[in-house]
């Protein structure tokens, strides 16, 4: 028999800490993503240089990022660490586990743009005199990074979205962390999480159609 009572004056009264959680789930996938975006740059200059030890080093990361699960490299980050005496925060520890996820991911995504740039680009960079690597900073890479630009604003809703794994490794003040806080204090797991989950959804809508946007004045021609 369906007889619950919706308190929904209650969770309305905490939607500004759960705003406020909100901006530390943003704050971290942004960190996250800049991280991971240095990283994945880092991993094509790596499996283009030739070197095997590097690309070897660059391809087992990103296998690794790919094919297991985000909650268990978090759980690395803050629980396997600690076992060599490195002990991180679970602000740090989140962090660490999602920026090692989207390295991963964009690292593929940057191999699958640089497949869309002809090779012709490099030469041609060459032939005026340019060394390899500036062929690839100031031609290939901005290339590059139109072609993935948008397959990284997917990669950035699911930062997002990942930052709610926070609360397995005792992260508290994000979304998430609140909302679990909130809920164990009051009992009124559907309408926190109910609201917690509309906030993700605009949050993610934003950033979508924020790109689009972008990408519609930055890539017209």
């Amino acid at each position: 028999m369906f007889n619950y009572t919706f308190h929904w004056n209650q969770a309305f009264r905490s939607l500004p800490q759960l705003l406020e959680g909100a901006l530390v789930t943003l704050e971290i996938a942004v960190l996250s993503m800049v991280i991971g975006l240095f990283i994945a740059v880092l991993f094509t200059l790596f499996r283009l240089s030739g070197i095997r030890v590097l690309n070897a080093f660059a391809v087992s990361w990103i296998e690794i990022a790919r094919n297991t699960p985000a909650l268990f490299q978090i759980y690395m980050a803050h629980f396997g660490l600690g076992s060599f005496g490195i002990h991180l925060s679970p602000y740090a520890a989140l962090l660490a586990g999602i920026a090692f996820n989207n390295a991963g991911y964009l690292s593929e995504n940057f191999r699958g743009a640089l497949k869309a740039i002809p090779d012709t680009q490099t030469r041609a960079g060459r032939s005026l005199g340019m060394t390899w690597l500036q062929s690839f900073r100031l031609i290939v890479m901005p290339q590059m990074l139109r072609v993935a630009f948008l397959p990284m604003t997917n990669q950035m809703v699911w930062a997002i979205l990942m930052t709610s794994l926070g609360v397995t490794v005792g992260m508290n003040t994000d979304l998430a962390g609140i909302t679990q806080a909130l809920n164990a204090r009051s009992f009124r797991t559907f309408e926190f999480f109910a609201i917690a989950a509309v906030i993700y959804y605009i949050i993610a809508k934003i950033v979508t159609l924020g790109a689009r946007l972008i990408a519609s004045r930055m890539f017209r021609y």
